[in-house]
């Protein structure tokens, strides 16, 4: 169970490097390529383009050649573009290998999760998939501290920053052959023996005939077969809350401070060395507060952790966003309420999300709802990302943190009224629970 959760989880320490590790390289290959804001914007998310492509369309393939098989193949992608960006010679090449980044981010954000789901006992569920999240975050932290580390290695060092990812890469390709495949996944492609040993081994606690034939019976061949039973009910309601769950996720800003971080505290008069050291004080914060919502997300719960941090999020976007539009931009006040921000998002919804996509959705439609969700989260994603350096040019960055505060806000009703909670139920019981009126 350890062994085949940390493999999975690799797919996230990928993906949270891959992510964060344009924030150290944007000042610097920003000038090397003499980006305008609508061009750095483009750098920025043409990755996540991919990521939108990546978790759109790996729940097909997940579902024909298996999470193991198709997790081996994001992994390759990840090593050709580590390679490819840092050696790029163009903006052009460097998109195209952000790009095939970003579809492999966006495959693993769908597939490590879900892997991981589907392997563990429902009373630890929560807090093995939550590794998925811890991985990202150890993956942030280790680009922001790399970025650190190379940024004295001449004026190309950038390429460094991104031929780093060529390590973590080369770990998760290299792992995954010392797993076995999902046992859900297994039982839709009739291997019952295999996936009674797989059972078998994950699950000592479990009679394993018995959970093998609760997957048998929630498994119905059609809906499977078939993307339309996506948009009918009962699936059509959680297939929503998914693409709402990704969208909020997004509109609270982490991704524009995780990938902006270091332009943003250049705006408010740091050096940039002295920016992108503070990088590195976000990232331990977001380890640190990911760690204790592992710790207690199987006891308090998906749904209170969601409710609890909307509020501690809004509180802190909103004295951002007025520091930042009043002017006093002075001293450490903004790193500490960033970091206020980062420990209730990386105690809430940063814990949760993973979790949440990779169980809300029963067997028939797990890999595609999933991919759905992921897909929603990859869209806002770039789009915000995008719009960011433009809005901020226009507006003022306090003025985009204005409109994160309000989402925020607006997200702890949604939670509030439209969620379900998810905590210590096996996933054939949990179907049954989410399709309940």
């Amino acid at each position: 169970m350890i062994l085949y959760t940390f493999v999975a989880a690799l797919g996230g320490l990928v993906f949270g490097f891959d992510t964060a590790v344009i924030n150290g390289a944007l000042p610097f290959f920003t000038k090397h390529f003499d980006l305008s804001h609508a061009m750095q914007g483009w750098a920025v998310s043409s990755a996540l383009i991919g990521c939108i492509f990546g978790a759109l369309f790996i729940g097909r393939p997940g579902d024909t050649y298996g999470r193991r098989y198709m997790l081996k193949v994001l992994a390759i992608l990840f090593i050709v573009s580590s390679i490819g960006t840092g050696m790029a010679s163009s903006l052009t090449i460097f998109v195209i290998f952000r790009f095939i980044a970003g579809l492999a981010i966006g495959g693993a954000s769908v597939l490590s999760p879900m892997y991981i789901s589907e392997i563990a006992p429902p009373k630890q569920r929560g807090r093995l998939t939550a590794t998925f999240q811890l991985a990202i975050v150890i993956g942030i932290l280790v680009a922001f501290f790399s970025d650190y580390l190379l940024i004295n290695t001449g004026p190309e060092n950038w390429r460094w920053m991104f031929i780093a990812g060529l390590i973590p890469g080369l770990a998760l390709f290299i792992l995954l052959f010392f797993v076995s495949e999902s046992p859900r996944w297994l039982v839709k492609m009739g291997r019952m023996e295999a996936a009674l040993d797989v059972i078998t081994s994950v699950n000592t606690e479990a009679d394993p005939h018995q959970t093998l034939r609760e997957i048998q019976d929630s498994i119905n061949n059609e809906v499977i077969g078939k993307n339309i039973y996506l948009f009918k009910k009962p699936y059509l309601k959680l297939v929503m809350i998914g693409i709402a769950v990704g969208m909020f996720n997004q509109f609270t800003g982490i991704n524009i401070i995780m990938y902006y971080a270091t332009d943003i505290f250049r705006s408010a008069g740091f050096s940039t060395n002295s920016a992108i050291g503070q990088t590195v004080i976000i990232g331990l914060t977001n380890l640190l507060f990911t760690l204790i919502a592992m710790s207690i997300i199987d006891k308090v719960g998906r749904k209170t952790l969601l409710l609890v941090g909307s509020i501690g999020m809004t509180i802190f976007l909103g004295l951002f966003a007025f520091l930042f539009k009043s002017g006093n931009t002075g001293g450490f006040w903004i790193l500490g309420l960033l970091i206020g921000f980062i420990a209730f998002f990386a105690a809430s919804q940063g814990a949760v999300i993973w979790v949440l996509l990779s169980e809300m959705f029963p067997n028939n439609i797990r890999a595609r709802g999933s991919s759905i969700g992921s897909f929603s989260h990859w869209f806002f994603n770039a789009l915000l990302s995008f719009l960011f350096p433009v809005v901020t040019g226009a507006f003022g960055v306090g003025n985009a943190f204005v409109f994160y505060a309000f989402a925020t806000f607006v997200s702890f009703f949604f939670f509030l009224f439209f969620l379900k909670e998810t905590k210590g139920r096996s996933l054939e019981e949990l179907e049954k629970h989410m399709l309940a009126k």
